[in-house]
């Protein structure tokens, strides 16, 4: 009796299994399925599907010209292809996209986008029933009136622009067009290139940062890379040529850091802000793909938070982390919406092997830009009470499970812009004071909140000169509580100056054995080989002083 309703489930299994591929096939080909039930298979764009692609160009002194389209049918991308360089034309992008099911027998589904002053189908033997289509600026356009059209995985289901000779894809599943948009712009204008995403749209990879197996965790961070939209223009470069031709300050900069990549092998990698020069980065967007896509490629995780010039241009904070959470290897998050900033947040290194307890907590906040209250307390802005407050709340919830790590766990913070403490000159410093230091005039406290929750070290950037690492100890007992570091300048796109200063790299090298972290700092001319200023800044879980303070 088992044996014979073993067999017929198995027989059933089969035969559903068997209609289900019959009719997965039949509805790829044929679309023989009502919307209703065509809507749970897996071929289904659960998203929208491009129908069209044009382009609008209008100018300031021809009054009846446009660059809006239906906006009940059309999706304007808000970009201006020539990035309001030019002195009286505006252009823009504009898609028309349909949900699969909404779609007519009259509809097109675009399966093709390419750039070219000819049609792409010259001098070749395509046959094909689909036919480019000729649109503004050298924009050619596939479409399909195939039923099955909106299922394939050639269909395009977003799309965009990308700014700049230099300029790269970061997401999943995109397709960059490396031939620009034909448009008459001035060679001053970054060139405008479309990319495109066809298919459903992917997950992106999101590793969890572990410690190695032989306990070493080892953490790049990257201060103020200072990138444009295109390649940009070296500041205070050193020297101020490159490979024997002009200083382009974004191509310098990248390959320097992948130079790092590829010999540090770093874990994690931080940036502490001013990733995009605000002034020459009017498409921030087509900046942070730059540093993301080296990272992704080398399969870095890494976590960012914002300095006082990436928001300059027309993308916000919340705008830029909503599509910085977007891409692979990144960890960033927007972070609770009831405090200040965007990017208030923390992540977890587990422990090595297969454990899931914490070993190293890292804090990232958000310093903000320029002061509230520049009558009263001219400069730059502080963390506030609420971000405060949600740290130590943060991390008093996080301490009991930390202790059940069976070595010493440890906790760092990253932020931009320096603390009022960092003035403190008396303080033993290793590294060098090369300007002063453009920390808040107001001091809200997050240093005694630092020491308070057992922070080790905490990193900054901003002041691009300044490379050191400052010792804080207790005003009475002398006792070392945390070591105030800051990473270096290392984009060229950035001021440099102040005697010569080198960009440079700073990294923390973390072994868990031990509880230790050591830190240095790898220079982009000169000893580039050697490790700058190294020392231990913990040992044993605790902050240690400089060598010569040892007794």
């Amino acid at each position: 009796m088992t044996r014979r309703i073993v067999r017929t489930i198995t027989q059933l299994t089969a035969a559903a299994l068997f209609a289900f591929l019959i009719i997965f096939f039949l509805d790829r080909n044929f679309r023989l399925l009502p919307n209703a039930v065509h809507e749970y298979m897996p071929q289904h764009h659960h998203g929208q599907v491009v129908t069209d692609i044009t382009i609008t160009q209008c100018s300031k002194i021809n009054l009846l010209s446009s660059c809006k389209l239906d906006p009940e049918s059309w999706h304007r991308v808000e970009k201006n292809l020539y990035l309001g360089k030019a002195w009286v034309s505006s252009a823009y992008l504009h898609v028309q996209r349909k949900k699969e099911e909404e779609l007519t027998a009259t509809d097109k589904v675009v399966i093709g986008v390419t750039v070219s002053r000819q049609d792409p189908t010259t001098g070749t033997k395509d046959k094909s029933a689909e036919k480019w289509e000729a649109r503004p600026f050298g924009l050619w356009v596939l479409r399909s009136s195939k039923p099955t059209a909106s299922d394939s995985k050639k269909a395009v289901t977003a799309v965009d622009v990308l700014f700049g000779d230099d300029a790269v894809e970061a997401r999943n599943g995109w397709q960059f067009q490396n031939t620009p948009l034909l448009l008459d712009a001035g060679t001053d204008t970054p060139t405008a290139h479309i990319t495109i995403r066809q298919g459903n749209q992917i997950e992106p990879v999101k590793p969890q940062p572990r410690v190695k197996d032989n306990g070493k965790f080892k953490i790049m961070q990257l201060a103020d890379l200072h990138l444009s939209t295109g390649v940009g223009h070296c500041r205070d470069a050193v020297p101020d040529e490159y490979r024997g031709g002009p200083c382009l300050a974004d191509l310098r900069t990248l390959d320097f850091v992948t130079k790092l990549l590829d010999e540090e092998k770093p874990d994690l990698v931080v940036l502490s802000g001013d990733q995009v020069n605000g002034d020459t980065a009017p498409d921030a967007q087509s900046a942070i793909f730059k540093y993301a896509q080296l990272l992704i490629e080398h399969k870095v995780p890494y976590i960012s938070i914002f300095g006082n010039h990436d928001d300059e241009g027309a993308l916000s904070r919340a705008t830029q982390m909503a599509l910085i959470e977007q891409l692979p290897y990144s960890l960033s998050v927007a972070g609770p919406d009831d405090i200040d900033g965007v990017g208030n947040y923390y992540i977890e290194v587990l422990a090595q092997g297969t454990s899931k307890h914490s070993a190293l907590t890292i804090y990232m906040l958000d310093s903000h830009s320029y002061s509230p209250d520049e009558r009263q307390w001219s400069g730059y802005d502080w963390i506030k009470k609420n971000q405060i407050d949600w740290f130590r709340q943060t991390s008093d919830s996080l301490k009991k499970k930390h202790k059940e790590y069976t070595h010493i766990h440890m906790d760092l913070a990253f932020i931009h812009i320096p603390l009022p403490e960092y003035r403190n000159a008396e303080n033993p410093r290793v590294g060098e004071l090369r300007e002063g230091v453009t920390a808040p005039k107001y001091n809200s406290g997050f240093r005694d909140a630092l020491v308070e929750q057992g922070i080790v070290m905490v990193s900054c950037g901003h002041d691009h000169a300044n490379e050191y690492c400052m010792l804080s100890s207790n005003e009475e007992t002398k006792k070392p509580e945390l070591w105030m570091c800051y990473g270096g300048g290392v984009g060229f796109g950035g001021y440099g100056g102040y005697g010569g200063y080198v960009r440079r790299v700073r990294f923390f090298d973390i072994d868990m054995n031990e509880a230790r972290i050591t830190t240095y700092k790898r220079l982009e001319y000169g000893d580039t080989e050697a490790r700058i200023d190294k020392q231990i800044i913990v040992d044993g879980g605790s902050v240690r002083p400089p060598p010569e303070q040892v007794q």
